[in-house]
């Protein structure tokens, strides 16, 4: 690859997805406050979608002010109507999330943007929008306890490549963006600036 490709994240399953599609990144944590972003941007009244934006941009950024090449900053939020909803902090928390998502569509509002020399050079919001089944008490108590606390590290308190496949009968978008990275578009990216083959 002609350019150095860099994650500005912590996430396992992007950097998954980018090795996986034959993109070497160097993953590298971004280190931002990002509870205090995110009250400062709903304090700001911004919409989902812009909020995850933001954030996306501010991890990249950060990284591209001190490193060459290109820098991938991703973020996701889950908006029930014009509620965000933030990672479960524990496995209660995963819980009520199920809750409150039973039945009901929700839109995962998933950011990406690059960066070059400490500038947004290019931005994708990919907005699939998944329906959750009603669920029953039992079951979200099973599912909360099979599945633990991998849980905590989503914002919908489900994975979709496991048991979360169970929870939905609906959904309309990528796979890639639900995972958490607009997957396809980068990579078209990628090949316009010489990273991967045409």
């Amino acid at each position: 690859m002609s350019l150095n490709v860099i994650l500005a994240s912590g996430s396992e399953s992007r950097r998954r997805l980018l090795t996986s599609a034959g993109v070497e990144a160097e993953a590298v944590r971004p280190n931002v406050d990002e509870d205090a972003m995110k009250a400062g941007l709903r304090a700001e009244g911004l919409p989902v979608r812009d909020q995850a934006m933001r954030l996306a941009e501010l991890k990249a950024v950060k990284i591209s002010q001190r490193r060459p090449g290109l820098v991938i900053g991703g973020d996701q939020m889950l908006a029930l109507g014009d509620e965000a909803f933030d990672k479960p902090k524990d496995l209660e928390g995963a819980r009520d999330h199920l809750r409150k998502l039973s039945g009901k569509a929700h839109t995962l509002e998933t950011a990406i943007v690059v960066c070059e020399n400490g500038e947004p050079v290019w931005r994708h919001l990919a907005r699939p929008k998944l329906t959750m089944r009603p669920l029953s008490e039992d079951f979200i108590e099973q599912y909360v306890e099979q599945v633990g606390d991998p849980l905590l590290s989503t914002v919908g308190a489900y994975q979709l490549e496991g048991l979360g496949a169970q929870l939905f009968n609906k959904i309309e978008g990528d796979y890639f963006s639900i995972l958490g990275l607009p997957l396809l578009p980068l990579l078209d990216y990628f090949r316009i600036r010489g990273v991967l083959p045409s």
